[in-house]
């Protein structure tokens, strides 16, 4: 039986190929150009795109199980119920879908809302699924991590709420296994949802004090100005998506990412092992970045 990833080159989708080969299971993915793919020796690559009906056709033959995972895009609602359908035509049954957090409270969110939209598809379309919904990626903050290690600032507008950010990492182990378990049941499993977050819950005061630690030098929080965010993001992303990610940012200080009970103990079970923390991901990011003879004073 084989898995089907989509979105197999982006930051997750490659972590869960990685993570399915890593346990020996058949990996099938989805990509747009073949030709500048890197995967792990034995994976399927096959090329297609989520709106080109006739690749998804193909790439989905012979499917056993499927991660959906879609990009931030304009036509990512569209995307998500194509590729369902034509999974449903198929005979697939088993999915596991990456959504996002309190998809059901950021109903303003243009790709938080979309994203609750297909949660509510698959489950009305009765697909065996499994909805991940994890909270702040850490990987984000690779895009700044210049911003704090050049200028003693940390720039993203996360609030005084807090938010449970979650290692990338751990976002592909958690999917790798819940496939897994998905693709081996002897029958279809009840549709469920778990909250993907990290071990602490964190502000923007308390990520900069976490980098002041690590870099051993202050580091500021630089502030909860979701007009100047927006401002920022503009200059390498379209005009659509920085407001789109303004208004998220906007609700990370109304609201914040905070877990459930119990969210951080089942995930703890699930992999056998703690959660990633941001301090280890800010210490990783300071030791990549520090020559060896300065990392050693």
């Amino acid at each position: 039986m084989t898995i089907l990833v989509t979105g197999a080159t982006g930051n997750i989708g490659r972590k869960v190929v990685e993570q399915l080969v890593k346990r020996g299971t058949k990996v099938r993915a989805l990509v747009r150009k073949p030709a500048n793919a890197s995967f792990p020796a034995g994976v399927d690559v096959v090329q297609g795109d989520l709106l080109d009906v006739g690749s998804l056709r193909a790439a989905f033959a012979g499917v056993s199980t499927l991660f959906l995972l879609n990009a931030v895009v304009p036509d990512e609602f569209t995307q998500a119920l194509v590729a369902l359908n034509v999974a449903r035509q198929a005979g697939i049954e088993r999915v596991v879908y990456l959504s996002v957090i309190h998809s059901d409270v950021y109903v303003n969110v243009p790709h938080f809302a979309g994203k609750f939209g297909v949660e509510r598809m698959i489950e009305q379309m009765g697909f065996s699924a499994t909805i991940l919904r994890p909270a702040y990626f850490m990987d984000n903050d690779l895009t700044i991590k210049d911003v704090v290690l050049g200028y003693g600032t940390y720039p993203m507008p996360i609030g005084g709420k807090g938010l449970a950010m979650i290692d990338g990492r751990d976002i592909g182990e958690i999917a790798a296994i819940e496939l897994i378990h998905r693709q081996s049941a002897t029958r279809p499993i009840p549709l469920e949802r778990i909250n993907l977050v990290g071990p602490d819950t964190l502000t923007g005061a308390d990520v900069a004090a976490i980098w002041t630690d690590v870099l051993k030098r202050p580091i500021v929080y630089g502030g909860d100005d979701t007009a100047g965010f927006e401002k920022n993001l503009r200059q390498f992303m379209p005009s659509w998506m920085a407001y789109d990610m303004r208004l998220m940012s906007e609700r990370f200080l109304s609201d914040g990412m905070v877990p459930q009970a119990g969210d951080i103990a089942r995930l703890t079970a699930l992999l056998g092992r703690p959660l990633r923390s941001y301090r280890d991901f800010a210490t990783e990011i300071a030791a990549s970045a520090c020559p060896p003879n300065q990392a050693r004073q």
